[in-house]
């Protein structure tokens, strides 16, 4: 009798094992399901939005501009530098099929070589290619982002877009009263007068004030020409308020001549070229930042429709 119920016992035991298996099984099998429509989901997206942007540009067999968008901070080793961009803009000017050249801007500025080079690039591949130039100012088109746009032929602006601050700044910190109270003595060995020039361990010295003074003069009074320059018989109001480095709306900086009209990407590429088909020049998108941004779809359409 108790070897009975030993065995019903055990095969009980394996009957519960059994079915624990098949429903780990059945619930391995359903996750596996649905990652594998979950990554076929992202996968028919990633390379649907791919698509989509190839196939809308400039395939209409009509009229189109060449499109160039630079975003972000200007400088070396970025995606907005003269190294990345200058190339790019070579690029969309010798496309002779486009009608123009479109650049659309958003940037609070950058160093002032590198927004040189580019503004100048600009300059030269106009007289040499004999191509229109807009630039669209997005949310900010300021400091060396505006000194490029002013090589444009004509500026658009969003009645928003801040617009300006033509002018030079350099920030840094004084660190002499912190090292007195921590107790730290500097120690600097130079080879030359004026080689420490501007340490923010040393005391400020008139020399320094006024050397600093001169060449950021120089900076800004480069940028004041450009500006002249590009937009001549434009500008309306004080220069020296235009100078001063202060910034303005999109909707004021077209009153005093910073900018020529009001209107977003589409409105300067119909009214100036009489299309809104583009053909999109730069670097193709970063692979993994189009999958997660695509992951981050993914989910929020996902958990946001479930619920």
């Amino acid at each position: 009798m108790q070897e009975s119920n030993q065995i019903n016992i055990t095969n009980d035991l394996v009957k519960e094992l059994l079915k624990e298996k098949r429903s780990t099984r059945r619930w391995k099998n359903f996750r596996s399901l649905l990652w594998l429509v979950l990554f076929t989901y992202i996968a028919v997206h990633i390379f649907g939005d791919l698509k989509g942007t190839s196939s809308s540009i400039g395939e209409s067999g009509g009229k189109y501009v060449a499109l160039i968008r630079l975003d972000g901070m200007i400088a070396p080793d970025r995606e907005f530098s003269a190294e990345q961009v200058v190339p790019t803009l070579l690029e969309a000017f010798k496309d002779k099929n486009s009608k123009g050249v479109v650049i659309d801007i958003n940037s609070p500025g950058g160093t002032p070589v590198q927004a040189s080079i580019i503004h100048d690039a600009i300059l030269e591949f106009k007289k040499k290619y004999k191509k229109k130039v807009i630039v669209v100012g997005e949310d900010m088109l300021t400091s060396g982002a505006y000194f490029i746009s002013v090589a444009a032929d004509q500026i658009y602006l969003n009645p928003n877009t801040i617009t300006g601050s033509i002018g030079v700044i350099m920030k840094g910190f004084g660190f002499v009263d912190a090292m007195k109270k921590i107790g730290i003595e500097r120690r600097v060995y130079t080879a030359g007068n004026s080689k420490d020039r501007l340490d923010p361990f040393l005391p400020q010295n008139p020399e320094d004030l006024k050397k600093i003074q001169v060449v950021m003069a120089t900076v800004h009074q480069n940028f004041v020409q450009a500006v002249i320059e590009g937009r001549k018989g434009k500008l309306q109001g004080n220069q020296e308020e235009l100078f001063s480095g202060d910034f303005w709306s999109g909707t004021e900086a077209v009153k005093l001549g910073l900018a020529d009209h009001l209107g977003n990407l589409n409105d300067a590429m119909k009214i100036e070229f009489d299309t809104t088909e583009f053909k999109e020049f730069g670097r193709m998108p970063n692979l993994f930042r189009v999958i997660s941004s695509q992951l981050g779809s993914s989910y929020d359409r996902m958990v946001y429709t479930m619920h």
